[in-house]
């Protein structure tokens, strides 16, 4: 295995990894600014009502993008599996 190869595989898994983990992310990061931005308008400073909604919106994001982000850990999985005859000596 050359030098080249490992970094393909590294790169492709860091890609991977960052596609699947992007919506759940991505949806955190929209409620938390929305939430924010009500709070700083009203004043109200609890962090419980930032934390709650946040995290309900991630594991329903979760589960709606479960089959895709599975398709793509199957894909990248199958795809590490055919390199290995080029991997292994």
């Amino acid at each position: 295995m050359d030098t080249q190869a490992a970094v393909d595989l590294f790169r492709t898994a860091i890609w991977v990894g960052f596609l699947i983990s992007a919506p759940v992310l991505l949806a955190g990061m929209a409620v938390g600014l929305v939430l924010g931005l009500l709070q700083a308008v009203t004043q109200i400073q609890e962090q419980s009502l930032v934390f709650v909604p946040k995290v309900a919106v991630m594991v329903i994001v979760f589960l709606l993008t479960l089959p895709w982000m599975l398709v793509q850990m199957i894909e990248y999985s199958q795809e590490l599996l055919k390199s290995m005859s080029g991997i292994i000596y």
